[in-house]
């Protein structure tokens, strides 16, 4: 495949997640990752594809593979922890919104952080 090939492959899997069609996104990624399954963007990506598709281990390995590469990505610690969150795991998701929060102080961040501590304080039993 060329590199604009798979730059096209990319682009069309980034429209399909944003339209919510996370399956056919996850196919139209098939051939990036065969070339470039390391890079950040791809695994970002692909993360987003499979949370939306509720596969939520897979998402989060995929969005822990882009923090091993850069520690400091606040989305992907956000989205990390957005399905953290899908799984139950409140404390494990509140750490990583928390940071994601601190890192970028946007108000969607906040208001995620916001969502959760709003959780455990009317469920104390998941903290």
């Amino acid at each position: 495949m060329t590199t604009d090939a798979t730059l096209e492959a990319f682009r069309r899997a980034e429209d399909l997640v944003a339209r919510r069609r996370p399956w056919e996104a996850l196919r139209a990624l098939e051939p990036v990752l065969d070339i470039a399954e390391d890079k950040p963007s791809v695994q970002l990506l692909l993360g987003r594809a499979y949370f939306f598709s509720a596969q939520l281990r897979r998402a989060e390995n995929a969005f822990l593979r882009v923090l091993d590469a850069d520690p400091t990505d606040h989305y992907a610690r956000l989205v990390l922890g957005r399905t953290l969150q899908r799984q139950g795991r409140i404390k494990e998701a509140r750490a990583q919104i928390k940071m994601a929060a601190t890192m970028y102080p946007d108000p969607a961040y906040q208001e995620a952080l916001g969502e959760i501590n709003a959780y455990l304080a009317t469920h104390p039993e998941a903290g």
